[in-house]
């Protein structure tokens, strides 16, 4: 066929995107400068064998629209939360630095641990529970001889991004080294072997990586867990300040630093987003890993490390991504899946347990729990419009009804649940 030869010649790079239209298998190139660093040639074929390849790996099926322009981004990854499909991909697979996006696998291992439950526990912080932070640690403002409870805890930990928050956790858990292990042990039941856990907060280590396939396991597994809903996908909260003698104890607000959450700092919020993690380290670069809902499909994306000089830009193509994959979802070929844990292979179940209280939505639990934040689930079937009216602040309506509509479908019925395939 001359005639397509010599038009593939001159075609310009968008025009050859719309050939994958009528193509059942597609990898496109995302450039690269020469400088930058370049994935591995043989990366892990974890959940498929096209996420082991390197480059932007998609299959697009008639109808479908072709992904983003402009994505610069190591990694990328938009997957489906229930089936676990993978839409699309871009090094999903390349070990790096994965900041404070790692505190999901922080929360996913301790959130329920028996010394840090119930929730309203109080704990007065100690000296050496906040010798080791990393110099230039994000904090929430913890302090040494003034007590907390755990609900405090992991507002720092989710909203501030704090370190503080996280070694004090760590401290009442059985202290970091422990914390670690466990956390790298619960990396491996996931399967995300891709990930080396050197500190509990994501502070760059030597060694210490990830990958967006893996920061997608944990967001996932964490999901199945009302606090850790909860912490994820609220937007402001009081945290508690100083204790002045004969007076009450002070307080000050603070706001999640997940953007596409609160719309903070000229980015749109998203709508139908329900968190999850974002992180930054000088190392690192920018990361992020977000769960949005819409017309009853959910969707995770994860972004790291985008090479772009557009402030904010992680959000920004996260966020076209999620357009992206809610407009292809039924369009495309899965280049891949988000595996089970090993224990849901072998029958042995090392999780939560299906149907415990603990895994229950908030809305079916009751109350809304000490220091309540800005985050609302109902007990009924509606839609999450007309809990959106009654919330305050003109920024959460958008969010209203996403926290709601999460929180009715989460959490699956166990960790591995896989939805009929159409």
């Amino acid at each position: 066929m001359p005639a397509l030869k010599k038009a593939a010649l001159s075609v310009t790079s968008a025009a050859l995107l719309s050939v994958f239209l009528v193509s059942p298998a597609s990898a496109v190139s995302q450039d690269t400068t020469d400088d930058e660093p370049k994935p591995p040639a043989g990366m892990s074929q974890v959940g498929g064998v096209q996420l082991g390849r390197s480059g932007t790996q998609v299959n697009l099926g008639a109808g479908a629209p072709v992904l983003p322009k402009d994505l610069t981004g190591r990694s990328w990854m938009v997957s489906d939360a229930e089936t676990g499909d993978v839409l699309a991909s871009h090094n999903p697979h390349w070990r790096l630095p994965p900041a404070s996006t790692l505190k999901m696998l922080f929360a996913d291992t301790v959130i329920q641990a028996p010394t840090l439950t119930p929730k309203t526990l109080e704990y007065t912080v100690k000296d050496e529970d906040l010798a080791d932070l990393g110099e230039g640690s994000s904090l929430v403002g913890v302090k040494e001889d003034l007590s907390y409870t755990v609900h405090d805890l992991w507002l720092g930990v989710f909203l501030r991004s704090g370190n503080d928050a996280v070694h004090v956790l760590a401290s009442m858990y059985g202290g970091v080294p422990k914390t670690v292990a466990d956390m790298q042990t619960h990396a491996d039941e996931l399967q995300a072997l891709d990930t080396t856990v050197v500190s509990p907060d994501g502070y760059d280590a030597p060694n210490q990586v990830s990958s967006a396939y893996d920061l997608t396991l944990f967001a996932r597994s964490g999901l199945q867990k009302a606090d850790f809903r909860e912490y994820c996908s609220t937007a402001t909260a009081q945290f508690p300040g100083e204790q002045k003698k004969g007076k009450e104890r002070e307080s000050f607000g603070i706001q999640n630093t997940n953007r596409l959450l609160t719309g903070a700092d000229g980015v749109t919020p998203y709508k139908g987003i329900a968190g999850v993690k974002n992180g930054y380290t000088t190392h690192a670069g920018n990361t992020f890993t977000g769960v949005a809902e819409r017309n009853g499909k959910v969707l995770l994306v994860t972004v790291m490390n985008p090479s772009s000089n557009e402030t904010h830009a992680v959000y920004k193509e996260a966020a076209s991504l999620l357009d992206w994959g809610f407009a292809a979802s039924g369009k495309v070929t899965p280049v891949g899946e988000l595996v089970p844990p090993k224990s849901a292979e072998t029958g042995t179940g090392t999780g939560t347990g299906k149907g415990s209280q603990a895994d229950k939505p908030a809305a079916a639990k009751g109350g809304n729990g000490p220091g309540a934040a800005k985050t609302v689930a109902a007990a009924d079937g509606t839609s999450g419009a007309g809990i959106a009216l009654g919330i305050a602040g003109g920024v959460l309506v958008l969010l209203a009804g996403a926290a709601f509509l999460v929180n009715r479908r989460w959490p699956l019925p166990d960790l591995v649940r896989r939805l009929p395939r159409r």
